[in-house]
């Protein structure tokens, strides 16, 4: 398989008060179709710093920032495939009872994706569907439409439902919506989080952001699906998988630091 190198990576700075515990999901996972070469991290002052794996089997970092300002800086070489994610029309849906155990908790309702508050509007709309990849793809197609994407048009609190009605969001409602529909109709969908470089696409206007789209049980693996996006794309770089971005927070505080700036880049190593 030809692979492309990235560099993905970002930068905080935040000024707390006191003293405040943070937990940070910044770091790429490694992968059968993805590997991280190298990583490192910087920070000022220096702080210690802590790895472990969530329950997801996510990779987080602990640390303490300190009273006053404190900054600190991330960045990694990956190696991903140069090219799109798979696409097969033909994959089936399971029935429910013969999904894989580990699978059933994907279709269930979580903080941010309700699929038994959308019920009814998922079976009127995709119940006619043909069962399968293309049923998804349609779900897709429907929530990329729906929704109009705006920074600040949604808040930390806004569940599925919630955009459903505004038609406003960012990446992680737009995969919210999607999942939702997707475990209404008893097919298992999870969240997943992580650097989306701009390779053989047309430059966003904004500043480059994290990323989130959506993996779906067919036939007999996970396929990766994208909302937002409704297209494959090269150079996803895999940070975590949850239920929802409750699961796979950027950023958990145990405090109310103030957040001055931050920056994300995932770019071609090439041209980096």
């Amino acid at each position: 398989m030809r692979m492309r190198r990235l560099t993905v990576g970002c930068d905080f700075t935040y000024e707390a008060a006191v003293p405040t515990p943070a937990i940070f999901q910044v770091q790429p996972m490694s992968s059968p179709v993805a590997t991280v070469l190298s990583q490192s991290w910087s920070s000022t002052p220096t702080m210690g710093l802590r790895g472990y794996q969530d329950g997801f089997g996510n990779p987080c970092t602990r640390l303490v920032l300190p009273e006053g300002v404190s900054s600190f800086h991330y960045t990694a070489e990956v190696d991903v495939p140069d090219a799109g994610e798979e696409v097969d029309t033909s994959a089936r849906e399971v029935a429910p009872a013969d999904l894989p155990d580990e699978t059933l908790v994907y279709t269930l309702p979580s903080r941010y994706c309700l699929p038994d508050v959308l019920g009814n509007e998922a079976w009127e709309r995709f119940g006619g569907h043909a069962p399968g990849y293309s049923r998804v793809q349609a779900i897709c197609a429907h929530v990329n439409s729906h929704l109009t994407f705006q920074y600040g048009s949604s808040t930390a609190w806004s569940t599925s439902d919630d955009v459903n009605s505004t038609r406003l969001g960012v990446c992680r409602d737009f995969t919210h919506l999607a999942i939702s529909y997707c475990r209404a109709l008893n097919i298992p969908a999870r969240y997943v989080f992580g650097y989306l470089p701009d390779i053989d696409v047309a430059k966003d206007q904004d500043e480059m952001d994290f990323a989130a789209w959506m993996e779906v049980w067919l036939e007999d693996r996970w396929w990766t699906f994208d909302p937002r996006n409704n297209r494959t794309r090269i150079g996803r770089v895999l940070i975590g998988r949850g239920r929802d971005a409750a699961d796979v927070a950027m950023a958990t505080t145990f405090g109310g630091p103030w957040l001055q700036k931050m920056t994300v880049h995932a770019v071609d190593s090439r041209g980096a």
